[in-house]
């Protein structure tokens, strides 16, 4: 990514124009949606401040929105394991070097939001949405940029660095399938940890 530099009235996200990343937006998220793009403006922000290395991971502290942000912008997904989220329901996410966990935390800054009514009255629901003005909202979503977010650089716990790596798998005594052995004797589904309804047919 080639990160633009400018700050309030940004209108590059690691090396799109607004215009494109919101094609991207519509492409995979299914619609564009105001989180998504000031999602993106935060990833950006992360990127800018990330410490030097060359393989990045990524945490999420909601899944509303922002990871879609991370996986448009980055290699990081959750299907290849580089994107975990933890939802705390913080608007926050880091990007950290994967093998030193030092990285870069960015987070809304409530305070920041106060030039941008509209904005503020989505993010913290002052209003119902039928009262909103999405072209308002977008267009200070846009002129707003990273201005409205904070920055830290943050230390991730080596146990949670190194959880997310495999070490091999077994077979659940009680269903028969496979996962992980590090999960325990059985697996997290008959431990009843999915929300299924106890089965009334036979499988296939």
């Amino acid at each position: 990514m080639a990160p633009d530099r400018g700050i309030e009235g940004q209108t590059s996200i690691c090396g799109r124009t607004y215009e494109e990343y919101l094609d991207m937006i519509m492409s995979f998220h299914g619609h564009v949606a105001p989180g998504v793009v000031l999602g993106g403006f935060m990833v950006e922000l992360a990127w800018r401040h990330r410490p030097e290395g060359e393989f990045f991971d990524a945490l999420c502290e909601t899944r509303a929105c922002l990871p879609d942000a991370v996986q448009i912008l980055t290699p990081c997904t959750i299907g290849n394991g580089w994107l975990r989220v933890i939802n705390v329901g913080r608007f926050a996410l880091s990007l950290y070097e994967k093998y030193s966990g030092r990285g870069a935390r960015v987070f809304v800054d409530a305070v920041k939001m106060d030039p941008f009514p509209e904005l503020k009255a989505w993010f913290f629901k002052l209003k119902p949405k039928k009262e909103q003005s999405f072209d308002v909202l977008m267009e200070e979503i846009r002129r707003a940029g990273v201005s409205v977010c904070g920055v830290e650089h943050v230390n991730l716990d080596p146990a949670f660095v190194t959880s997310h790596r495999r070490k091999g798998f077994i077979v659940c005594p009680s269903c028969g399938e496979a996962f992980p052995l590090e999960e325990g004797p059985v697996c997290g589904g008959c431990r009843g940890e999915l929300p299924y309804l106890p089965r009334t047919g036979s499988r296939r």
